[in-house]
């Protein structure tokens, strides 16, 4: 018996290996013959008559069913990516009618059109295995190789470079490989780790910028899975997903209309049209990945994801440029140039000197003999004296030019973009960093940015009544109501089977009306979407403040409009209403006048009012439902008021008194009602209490945009809030600020705000509310819609400003000391007191530890205390030029005094006296840059301790300092201190913080210090 069991338990085995090469007609005739071939060797087994015990015996120990896992080998689903691809991309409609539709791609797809995929690990991984990852290739990232090739593209460098072979050729065959390496040697080190040094910063500034990229294009996605609507990660979608669109949405991937209402896309980020394209369900189902929703709302199955879309494509070949130049970094390159030009003159002058006294034979070797003396001299000591003249004047040239500034732009900025991350502010311009320092006025949305967002229904009005009790209204007027806000909303409940919980998705106002409808009315959302068909839907913007639904009951084909919306809109277009118990009234003169004041009522109290309406259309105007494209807007029922409780953030009211005190007007531009924005904007502290409705600080949108251009200029710099404001009236605002010499920063999170956040000089878009549309059109994005978010980075852009400040007042001291010092020592006594790799280890210290240790300071509260900056003023202040200049001419004093009596002072020799001048030159800097620390405050050490990269920098400049006057002898032609001389050096160094302190008493001009020097 068991080896017959055996036996057809073998065949039932080999016939349920399904062929994969066969076709899906074969496979299905060989699983009907499987089937009856199994029954029938089952039902042999239970009639043997030879050993019926044992075969019960066997049958009764296995399981009491069997499963059978049986699926085709050649793919996870039912149809392949070409066709997919190629049905989408040609807009193939007679393919997809041959495919049953979207629906009919759906099923192929293994998805399903209201519930999604089934969403679990294994699912979606053999979708992203079959078809793919929403991921595109990106441009290879460029190498550190790349940027030391960049440096050396710097004519400066290739000079001292070719001098420095010069140097080592002319020096290996005069004095030998052993002892005439040195000097050309000790320089090719020095321009390598300068090189090295700079290859490196660019590196990582790239680094940082693709990771910023990655970030910004990390878009959270409405997807159903399983019949739960959740957000996901752009780069999660796979195909087959069912993805929610609304206004401002960007297209996540290529795929077919499911259902919605007036949809318009934008896709001329694909094809270069201005004009929307409709999408329907007839004549044009596709939709392509990277183009933007325009108007309406729609659901999606995505067909083609990933590289398989054209967006995939084209994106594969753009990356982010991280080279583009802030309006800072032009201004500090026009400033490089300038003294780039005075460090040219004077290394020429310095080159004729050096040059005129060699060949006057007016220079001393080491042992005090003529350099050159005629005829007697080997072209060879002439050509290496002529290379070490040479390097000396490309050296001076080199510090003289302050390439650390750009490179102090770039790591302050890319420092701050890092540290704004953390502090809720993702940076996508550059520019806007350094641009946010000058802001004067800020014009912020209330909902969600000094606002909470936790919206809840807290007053409910039916007629002139407000009610307490739901189960006291009328059976008809609930089912109306239950219409109004289960037909006529964007949002979606989930309810978890096993629980009896609701999850809410959608708008903030539409997850609180959702919630109340359920919660407090009994509303079940699925059965009134049952009995009812919809028609036509206008979409809810911020220009209408309203959306409207036309629908069929089923039943009795009845049609009717249902209208939401802001409450004194939505009342302008009724004639009637329902009173508390469902009975319908006219309303009079008298009615609106009260249910105005209800809604005055609610606005004063901080309270967002909602309106709903209602009209049944007659069968004799509506005879064919489906071609009514405009909805009735008049001769409404008006059926109920709501208000929504929107609480005021915590800490708003703080950072809006923080920008007011920094000089910074803060204007409140909202689309609610007049009364709701004059309570919150008072409550934020915005407003004064006594500053009323009619003072004018409180416009209303419609009355600024009738005010002449003249009333308009005149009227804005008081205005505090504008209400019932449309996109156009915050674009006028804008303009008219920029108009009167205004630094103008918006926020904004809808699709009509993008012309205003484009027209401000910083554009801030909301990351939790804010659409694609409007985060693209914005130069940084508030992570978490927070107005103090807003304060910090106002900080953040006065920081960056103050920081480069610094830089440059610590780098034109040094460059100012290195010009005169070589300048007077090559004119007076024929030779530059410090070498070729000295000024490049200068260089070094000030261009990249400097940079580093000034660039990186962080926001203090005091950046608030001064007014902004304005647009035309200086960039070096006058008290810049006074501490600056004060250092230099210390630093100049003391140099010159080493070099023309420090051999007499220190009792030493020449060598002895150059590498004096050379470690006080470096200590002068070390001290000086905590003087830079602070360009007005006289205590240059407040803080100091939180500044642990500062300490680190100046310990490291100081080791190294030692190793290169105490070790490197040779390298950096260098004799060893003893520690009189060390201490000598470092009290000379040290000098400069009580010069500093005590400089900061002197008083300076108003007017600019170079406006003197001009004619």
């Amino acid at each position: 018996m068991s080896n017959i069991l055996h036996v057809n338990l073998s065949s039932i085995g080999y016939l349920l290996d399904v062929p994969s090469t066969l076709s899906k007609p074969s496979k299905r005739w060989h699983l009907a013959f499987a089937t009856i071939y199994c029954s029938r060797a089952l039902h042999s087994l239970l009639n043997n008559p030879l050993s019926k015990n044992k075969t019960r015996k066997l049958l009764l120990s296995a399981p009491p069913f069997v499963v059978l896992d049986v699926e085709p080998q050649s793919g996870v689903l039912d149809i392949d990516q070409t066709s997919l691809t190629s049905l989408v991309k040609e807009k193939n409609l007679d393919q997809l009618i041959q495919l049953r539709g979207a629906e009919g791609v759906a099923e192929a797809l293994k998805s399903n059109t209201k519930n999604g995929i089934n969403g679990a690990v294994k699912d979606v991984a053999r979708r992203k295995e079959e078809f793919g990852s929403n991921t595109y290739q990106r441009p290879p990232t460029k190498s550190i190789f790349h940027f030391v090739a960049e440096a050396f593209k710097d004519l400066t460098i290739l000079v001292l470079l070719a001098c420095a072979t010069l140097s080592l050729g002319f020096g290996i065959k005069e004095n030998g490989a052993k002892e005439g390496w040195y000097d050309g040697g000790s320089i090719l080190v020095a321009v390598f780790l300068v090189i090295s040094v700079s290859a490196v910063s660019n590196f990582r500034q790239n680094r940082q910028f693709d990771k910023l990229s990655e970030v910004s294009n990390n878009i959270q996605v409405d997807v159903v899975r399983q019949g739960r609507r959740q957000q996901i990660s752009i780069f999660e979608i796979v195909v087959g997903d069912v993805v929610f669109l609304k206004i401002g949405d960007q297209v996540p991937a290529d795929g077919l209309f499911l259902d919605g209402h007036s949809l318009q896309v934008d896709e001329s980020s694909m094809t270069g049209e201005s004009d929307y394209v409709e999408v329907n369900t007839s004549l044009n189902p596709f939709l392509f990945s990277g183009t933007k929703v325009a108007d309406g709302y729609a659901q999606m199955l995505v067909t083609s994801v990933g590289m398989n879309t054209t967006w995939g494509e084209m994106m594969s070949t753009i990356s982010l440029d991280p080279n583009e130049q802030t309006p800072l970094q032009a201004r500090l390159d026009k400033l490089t140039s300038s003294i780039g030009k005075v460090g040219l003159a004077v290394a020429f002058l310095v080159l004729v000197v050096l040059l005129v006294r060699y060949f006057t034979g007016n220079t001393e070797d080491g042992n005090g003999n003529h350099e050159f003396n005629g005829s007697k001299t080997k072209s060879d000591g002439i050509m290496n004296a002529v290379v070490r003249i040479i390097a000396a004047a490309v050296t001076i040239v080199v510090v003289a030019i302050p390439e650390g500034l750009p490179l102090a732009v770039t790591l302050t900025l890319a420092y701050s973009m890092k540290r704004m991350m953390a502090d809720q502010a993702m940076v996508r311009k550059l520019s806007a960093c350094e641009t946010m320092g000058s802001a004067t006025t800020i014009c912020t949305d209330k909902t969600g940015t000094l606002t909470l967002n936790e919206m809840k229904v807290t007053t409910f009005w039916l007629g002139q009544e407000s009610i307490e009790d739901s189960s006291s209204i009328s059976t008809n007027l609930l089912k109306l109501i239950q219409q109004g806000v289960a037909l006529n909303t964007t949002g979606c409940i989930y309810r978890e089977p096993s629980l009896y919980k609701f999850e809410f998705s959608g708008s903030p106002t539409e997850k609180a009306i959702l919630s109340w409808a359920v919660l407090e009315l009994g509303m079940d959302m699925e059965r009134v979407k049952d009995n009812y068909s919809i028609l036509h839907v206008e979409a809810f913007n911020s220009e209408k403040k309203r959306s409207g639904i036309l629908i069929r009951k089923k039943a009795e084909s009845t049609i009717h409009v249902h209208w939401k919306g802001a409450a004194e809109m939505i009342l302008a277009m009724c004639s009637s209403y329902y009173d508390a118990s469902g009975s319908m009234k006219d309303m009079d003169d008298g009615d609106r006048m009260t249910f105005e004041q209800i809604i005055q009522g609610m606005a004063a109290g901080s309270l967002r009012c909602i309106a709903f309406a209602h009209r049944q259309i007659p069968e004799e105007e509506h005879e064919i439902g489906e071609g009514l494209e405009k909805l009735k807007e008049d001769s409404l029922t008006l059926i109920a008021l709501v208000g929504i409780k929107d609480p005021c953030r915590p800490g708003v009211r703080k950072a809006v008194e923080d920008c007011q005190h920094a000089g910074v007007n803060v204007k409140m531009i909202t689309g609610d009602n007049v009364f709701t924005a004059r309570a919150i904007a008072t409550e934020c502290g915005i407003l004064r209490p006594d500053q009323s409705i009619n003072s004018g600080a409180v416009v209303e949108g419609e009355v600024f945009r009738n005010y002449t251009p003249e009333e308009r200029m005149e009227k804005v710099d008081k205005i505090c809030v504008m209400a019932r404001s449309s996109p156009f009236d915050k674009l006028l605002m804008v303009q008219c600020l920029k108009q009167k010499g205004h630094v103008v920063a918006v926020t904004g999170d809808g699709t009509n705000d993008a012309p205003a956040l484009k027209e401000a000089d910083i554009g801030l878009s909301m990351g939790i509310q804010g659409t694609e549309v409007a985060k693209e059109s914005s130069d940084i994005i508030i992570l978490d819609d927070n107005f103090a978010s807003v304060a910090t980075v106002l900080r953040w852009g006065r920081c960056v400003y103050n920081n480069i400040q610094k830089f440059i007042q610590f780098q034109l001291t040094v460059n100012v000391a290195a010009l005169v010092i070589n300048f007077v020592a090559a004119a007076s006594a024929g030779e530059v007191p410090l070498t070729a790799v000295q000024l490049l280890w200068v260089n070094l210290i000030m261009d990249t530890l400097g940079a580093l240790a000034l660039a990186t300071e962080r926001p203090t509260k005091d950046l608030l205390a001064k007014p902004p900056v304005g647009r035309t003023e200086p960039l070096i202040t006058n008290t810049m030029w006074r501490n600056l200049l004060a250092q230099a001419l210390y630093q100049v004093l003391v140099l010159l005094i080493l070099q023309f009596n420090g051999e007499y002072i220190f009792g030493v020799n020449k060598k002895v006296k150059d590498t004096l001048i050379f470690n006080t030159f470096v200590l002068c800097q070390v001290f000086n840059e905590f003087n830079a620390r602070e360009l007005e405050r006289k205590n240059v050490f407040q803080g100091i301790h939180k500044n642990k990269l500062f300490l680190g920098i100046i310990g490291i400049t100081i080791v190294l300092q030692v190793v290169m006057v105490e070790c490197l002898k040779r390298f950096a032609d260098t004799e060893r201190l003893d520690w009189v001389q060390w201490g000598a050096c470092i009290g000379v160094a040290a000098a400069s913080w009580p010069i500093g302190w005590v400089v900061k008493f002197i008083p300076v001009s108003e007017k600019p210090f170079l406006d003197y020097l001009k004619w």
